[in-house]
Formats: structure tokens, C-alpha cells, sequence
């Protein structure tokens, strides 16, 4: 049986926490793959990649991420975002690999008051966004077997965060202002790289578009009050508006995800946001 797992991106956070527990999946055999590694940009090149290999999976970590510089690097943000995974989706489809590929909340506007589900209206309203929502299309229409998730506010031990910047504001200053008007749910990335390959190791592979984050609805000042709790920082955290804090790229003011179908569909469980940031800061400190 082919268990050949590949993972693009594998330097970033998900790729990393998937690095991380790999172990814990001895049934899959895993392949790591940097940007320096493979271009997935290029089509011969991870076409004769796949032709070596042959994998039963491929999880695409690899992505442009950074939301305010997408502003003013449009063609790059696209070309990762949404070229790079069409040609990607492309390959896996002529070799029969399954494919499943990370995306995000910020395909939303974010004027919803109600956990968003799978099927909401899109709608964009920074470049990043609108890059991530253009990879998603191109990926089914280039492969049915894709399974795209979309998640959000992602943190780890790995890597830049939030969680990480916040732990290090609080050392360095004695307040930090934090928005608090922007609400949603942090995803732990070492819960989702469980829940991946869950899903891989589930026995059916059912595409289509998921919703995964921690459970809870918070704002970020909200996440950064628990970080400060529960590290014992002395740092004040104040609450500010959105409109205080000015940023290349327009953010939704709402963005929590309904797990509902992955969950009923794949029988997770999904941990609660607090109980994972815990989790992590514990990996932090002992790191």
C-alpha cells in the first residue's frame, strides 16, 4: 500500500507541528519538502517530483502569509497563493494523489454575526484574502479529490506569532495595546496537523471545503489577556479599536469559523482555545 505522505511548505508552522508528531503516525511514510527543496511553481519539476515518489497525499503548508506586504507584492502573494496551488492541485490530480490544502478566515468580509460555515458567501477584503480564495477555487477545479480547510489565527512554538510577539512585548514593556473589536477563535497548529492527518488516516477522503480552529469566540485582546494570565506577566494588556491600530491590509471584524462538518464528517474533537494555548505555552517554556 502506498503511504507516502508529502508536505510543501514544511518550514513554516503547520509544517512544522506535522514534523513534530509524524511519529505518532507510523503508518504514513512522511516527506518534508522546503521551498528551496521543490518549487511548486514549477510544473516539470514537481511533475517529475511526484513521478519519483508517487504519494498517496500531498498536504500544501506552503503559502504567503504575510497579510500587510501582500498589499503593495500583489503578483507574489498571488503567485503562491493561487498559481503555485493550482499547478500543485494539477499534479496531484494526473497521479491520483490525494490533496488537501490550508486556507484561511480572511476569505470572508468579516460582517457576519454568526459562526461562518463552508458554504457563506466569500468576500475578500485584502489581497491576501483574495488570494487564498482564488487557490481554493483553482484547486477543485483542477482536482475533485482536494479537501480544502480553512483556519485562522494561527499559532505555535514555531515560527512568528501572536502568542510568540505577545510573550515578548510583555517582557519588554510594561503595557501593550491589543485590539479588541476583531472577533474570532486562534487555532493551535500542532491540533490541526493532528486533525490533517486524522483525516488522511480516516479510511474515506471526502472533498470539499472544512472550517477548523479552536473552539471559543474571542478577540484578540481577549487571547492576549490569557497569554498574560497564564504566564504570569505583569505587562498591562489595554483594549483599543481596530481604527487605532492602522494596517496595510483591512482585517474582518468577524471571523469564527462552524466546525460543524469537519467535525460530524471526520469525528473530531476540537480542543477549546484556552486548553490549547496552555498546551503551547508549556511547549514554549519547556523549548
Amino acid at each position: 500500500m502506498n503511504n507516502k505522505i508529502l508536505v510543501t511548505g514544511a518550514n513554516g508552522q503547520l509544517g512544522k507541528e506535522l514534523r513534530a508528531i509524524a511519529g505518532d503516525w507510523p503508518q504514513f511514510a512522511f516527506i518534508f519538502l522546503s521551498k528551496e527543496e521543490l518549487s511548486i511553481l514549477n510544473f516539470e519539476e514537481t511533475r517529475r517530483y511526484f513521478e519519483q515518489t508517487r504519494p498517496f497525499a500531498c498536504i500544501n503548508c506552503a503559502a504567503y502569509t504575510a497579510v500587510d506586504k501582500a498589499e503593495a507584492d500583489k503578483e507574489q502573494a498571488f503567485l503562491v497563493n493561487a498559481e503555485a496551488v493550482r499547478l500543485l492541485a494539477a499534479v496531484c490530480a494526473g497521479f491520483s494523489t490525494k490533496f488537501i490544502h490550508i486556507s484561511t478566515d480572511y476569505v470572508f468580509d468579516g460582517h457576519s454575526v454568526i459562526p461562518l460555515k463552508e458554504e457563506d458567501p466569500t468576500g475578500p477584503i485584502n489581497v491576501y484574502g483574495a488570494s487564498k480564495l482564488l487557490g481554493e477555487e483553482l484547486a477543485f477545479r483542477e482536482n475533485e479529490e482536494t479537501v480544502v480547510i480553512r483556519t485562522s489565527w494561527v499559532y505555535s512554538e514555531f515560527g512568528n506569532n501572536f502568542v510568540k510577539t505577545m510573550i515578548r512585548l510583555m517582557r519588554e514593556r510594561p503595557s501593550v495595546n491589543v485590539i479588541d473589536d476583531q472577533l474570532g477563535s486562534p487555532t493551535y497548529a500542532a491540533d490541526l496537523a493532528g486533525a490533517i492527518l486524522h483525516i488522511l488516516g480516516d479510511g474515506e477522503f471526502i472533498p470539499g471545503i472544512y472550517h477548523y480552529s479552536n473552539e471559543g469566540e474571542i478577540s484578540w485582546y481577549d487571547f492576549a489577556v490569557a497569554i498574560k494570565e497564564l504566564t504570569g506577566s505583569i505587562c498591562e494588556v489595554l483594549p483599543i479599536p481596530g481604527s487605532q491600530y492602522p494596517t496595510a491590509a483591512r482585517r474582518p471584524h468577524y471571523s469564527l469559523l462552524d466546525k460543524t462538518r469537519i467535525r460530524q464528517t471526520y469525528g473530531l474533537s476540537i480542543p477549546a482555545w484556552r486548553d490549547s494555548l496552555v498546551a503551547c505555552l508549556a511547549r514554549i517554556e519547556k523549548s
